[in-house]
């Protein structure tokens, strides 16, 4: 047993350290030369010189310019937000797991295999989902006709991918959530207006406001429905009522005061009406989705100004404004709901084009330079996260959890002891060979265990023939006779492992090793298992210790031992061992 777990603490120095570097540096340098070559190929083959100057793009209805700009400021936010300290080591396991409650199987499998896919790489797909997001956003903003509409349909399938295994399909699957708190999902929407301006000029003009209108009209009565039920807690009063308890949870995360205050004071008074607040949320609800269907037929504004008020009150008071916490990755779905509703409309319908108030070569030619870098970061974004899920994980979890490894080139201390099969072993004459050495418990049955199936794993990674012996010294003072020892290797399969050792002997011979190797291990005060600290040694074919590395496995569902093994590969690499 180990004598201090080891915790992830999402904002663990070295990590950020890390994502920082490959965010803005390596990143940043790579994608400029990337839009470098984008615009060369524009200015060569004249595309700078017209963009943004075609006929559809220079008269583009008011209500596309509406919903372009909305989104791809939405989506600019989203980037920032990602951009946070947090986000590698706490999308995966703080954020999607949690949307996995409630999901059906097949789409529970699905999150889960995002979220070990997160988690095996999560510096490059934290970095990749920031960029592809400022990029779209930037894209989005910049370009009014071809490069928007192609963007616009990467953003709808980026989104539609994000709600699906980011949000568990926002909760549609299952039989509670509330409209109040971020059902059907934020990206829901974002799928719906990245489709929408994708679709041609004559498509849009023709269904974008009845069929907008129309859609969310629908959602409203659903989620009208939705809040009907009675065990979601909404017709409760008091501490009871589910809006007073999330507004109390929410608001105990760093955020401006006055935001804070508004959530609590909103929760109060639905506590304090109780059943009444939810009454009035369903025919605020049930009225305005009337008005949106008959909006389009008859002209009708007020319905659109409905769905915004709502939008915008119940995300400061319902959403806490959402972006705060650490791990805040979108402004929640009211505010996109109501940009949506908004641009859709019936009075834009009448309007003409916003007027363009920059001189023309202006707008085509910064405007296509600085589209040049956007495309860049969306297509640098989606290159190095579809390679890395080729790549082995990286050692990013073990790093936050663990630290560094020590770098050292000292002489290992030999030894003789007894192997599992009763047989001497001596230690020190396994020369022209890669050696991992390491201490366990032969009774322990929490980490030990954990690291006995990394380092068989680990061995599972490299060819049969791979000149690397794994050697394990008993570390149980009470506990430490050959049965003790044949007992673990059997129990964990280890006898399968090619050039094995789990060594033992009179207890002053493993004190002996034990000091030499800087390890305390105490007899537990309860209990079978003993005190000692987990560490793995890598020393070199000629008998040299070349790094110690403080090894506390990750556990559980939330993590993937891929990271503890890559660790140990990148060092015996480092040490010189080719696989």
């Amino acid at each position: 047993m180990v004598m201090n777990h080891g915790h992830i603490v999402l904002t663990n120095e070295i990590v950020v350290a890390l994502f920082h570097h490959q965010l803005f540096v390596r990143s940043v340098a790579l994608f400029v030369a990337l839009g470098m070559l984008l615009l060369l190929a524009s200015l060569l083959s004249g595309r700078l010189r017209t963009f943004n100057l075609s006929q559809t793009g220079v008269f583009e209805p008011r209500s596309r310019s509406y919903l372009r700009y909305a989104f791809g400021l939405i989506w600019l936010i989203d980037g920032v937000l990602q951009f946070q300290p947090a986000m590698p080591l706490g999308l995966g396991n703080d954020v999607v797991a949690p949307a996995m409650d409630g999901a059906p199987l097949w789409l529970h499998a699905m999150m889960q295999s995002g979220i070990t896919m997160w988690n095996e790489h999560p510096l490059v797909f934290a970095v990749g989902a920031a960029w592809i997001q400022v990029g779209i956003g930037l894209c989005l903003l910049l370009s009014n006709n071809v490069l928007g509409r192609w963007i616009a349909a990467v953003s709808a399938a980026w989104a539609a991918t994000i709600w699906l295994f980011g949000n568990g399909a926002g909760g549609l699957f299952s039989s509670s959530g509330s409209i109040l708190f971020g059902w059907p999902g934020a990206t829901l929407f974002y799928v719906i207006a990245g489709g929408w301006l994708a679709v041609s000029p004559r498509v849009w003009s023709a269904a974008f406001s009845r069929v907008t209108l129309r859609t969310v009209s629908v959602i409203l009565a659903l989620g009208a429905l939705r809040q009907c039920l009675p065990s979601d807690g909404f017709w409760h009063g008091g501490n009871g009522n589910a809006l007073t308890q999330m507004t109390q949870n929410m608001t105990q995360v760093a955020q401006p005061h006055w935001i804070a205050s508004l959530a609590l004071h909103g929760g109060t008074v639905a506590g304090t009406l109780g059943g009444g607040s939810n009454l009035i949320v369903i025919l605020w609800l049930l009225v305005t989705a009337v008005g949106l269907w008959l909006a389009p037929q008859r002209d009708l504004n007020w319905p659109v100004w409905s769905t915004i008020v709502f939008s915008v009150l119940f995300w400061v008071v319902a959403q806490d404004a959402a972006i705060f916490g650490g791990l805040a990755t979108d402004l929640n779905s009211l505010i996109p709901l109501g940009a949506l509703t908004f641009a859709a409309a019936p009075k834009w319908t009448s309007h003409p084009s916003l007027p363009r108030r920059l001189p023309r070569e202006l707008r085509s030619l910064t405007g296509g330079v600085a589209a040049s870098f956007a495309l860049a970061m969306v297509a640098y974004s989606v290159v190095t996260m579809a390679v890395a899920t080729l790549q082995p994980p990286e050692t990013t979890f073990f790093v936050a959890s663990n630290g560094l490894a020590s770098s050292v080139n000292n002489v290992a201390p030999g030894f003789t002891l007894t192997d599992q099969h009763g047989a001497p072993f001596t230690f020190g004459h396994q020369r022209g060979r890669y050696t991992i050495l390491t201490f366990l418990d032969p009774v322990c049955y929490t980490d030990c265990p954990l690291m006995a199936a990394q380092l068989k794993h680990m061995r599972q990674l490299l060819p049969a023939n791979a000149p690397l012996d794994i050697v394990v010294v008993a570390a149980n003072p009470l506990h430490e006779s050959l049965s003790d020892v044949r007992h673990f290797v059997a129990a964990h399969q280890l006898s399968s492992v090619p050039h094995f050792t789990f060594a033992t002997g009179p207890l002053p011979k493993l004190k002996a090793v034990w000091n030499s190797y800087g390890m305390t291990v105490l007899p537990a005060k309860t209990g079978v298992m003993s005190l000692h600290a987990d560490y793995l040694f890598v020393i070199d074919p000629h008998g040299r210790l070349r790094w110690i590395m403080p090894d506390d496995p990750l556990s559980g569902a939330r993590y993937t031992q891929t990271s503890d093994e890559a660790e140990i590969l990148q060092l015996l690499h480092a040490t010189g061992l080719r696989s």
